[in-house]
């Protein structure tokens, strides 16, 4: 695995720091790709917060290879807000504000998280706004050439997407709709956690990954700090063709900077 294919979450990593100043010491760790969750509290933030957002990655010298489309309040539980009837809208208007972001810094990866099941709505109802929303999402980043990504998570019972399997069915049902720029984001973290079964989800569906994100599990720290054995799913994604990034999605289990040693073993 080559270590220019890293690109760092600067939504978990250097935390320690204002979201602006990241990019600039993800750079003076050594690396040239950052990807960001939606680094704003509101789904359409004013014009000049995406200015300054996207000032900071450019001054910084590196470039975004993943954003994140809104997702509601993470830190209170949401998961994504696209399955949600009453906050679709939300999700539309933001589409167009994260493909504009994605145009002018080179991003063409975006998750979309699709939202918990909510108490008293039909999940067949909140599927059926899932797919309305996941089509415009690919129709919006279609027009520069971008994937949409979906994404199995663990830790939030109410998240419907647990296994690979969850969410392949989900790009299928919006795949239907006549649209195909949509992509697995294969997250070991989560799908180890979850008891799904990796080498599997590699050796049956390595062409629908759009993305890697790691961390070591347990603990979602970084490499070496838990049970995944990484090297063998690195050689593994690298047989099956796999010439995308690697996120770093892990919480560093001290400072941001001393956590990439794992990197040069």
């Amino acid at each position: 695995m080559n270590p220019n294919r890293y690109d760092v979450n600067l939504s978990i990593l250097f935390t320690e720091l204002d979201v602006l100043d990241r990019p600039a010491a993800a750079k003076a760790a050594g690396f040239d790709k950052v990807e960001f969750w939606w680094p704003f509290p509101v789904a359409v933030p004013t014009d000049r917060e995406v200015d300054r957002f996207v000032q900071a990655i450019s001054d910084a010298g590196v470039s975004l290879v993943g954003l994140n489309f809104f997702a509601g309040d993470m830190p209170a539980g949401d998961r994504g807000v696209l399955s949600n009837p009453d906050r679709a809208g939300e999700f539309a208007d933001n589409v167009d504000v994260a493909v504009g972001i994605g145009e002018r810094l080179g991003c063409r990866a975006f998750n979309a998280l699709y939202g918990n099941r909510i108490d008293g709505v039909e999940a067949a109802a909140q599927d059926d706004v899932a797919v309305e929303s996941l089509v415009r999402a690919a129709k919006g980043t279609e027009r520069i050439g971008g994937v949409v990504l979906i994404e199995p998570v663990s830790g939030t019972p109410a998240y419907p997407l647990k296994t690979a399997a969850d969410a392949l069915a989900v790009i299928d049902r919006v795949h239907a709709q006549g649209v195909d720029n949509l992509r697995l984001l294969f997250d070991l973290y989560h799908l180890t956690v979850n008891g799904d079964d990796p080498d599997a989800v590699i050796d049956q569906h390595a062409n629908a990954i759009g993305h890697v994100q790691i961390a070591d599990a347990p603990g979602r720290n970084e490499p070496g700090t838990g049970e995944i054995d990484f090297e063998h799913y690195f050689d593994k994604l690298d047989a099956a063709g796999y010439t995308g990034h690697i996120g770093l999605e892990y919480k560093p289990s001290g400072a941001s900077a001393d956590s990439f040693g794992w990197i040069k073993r």
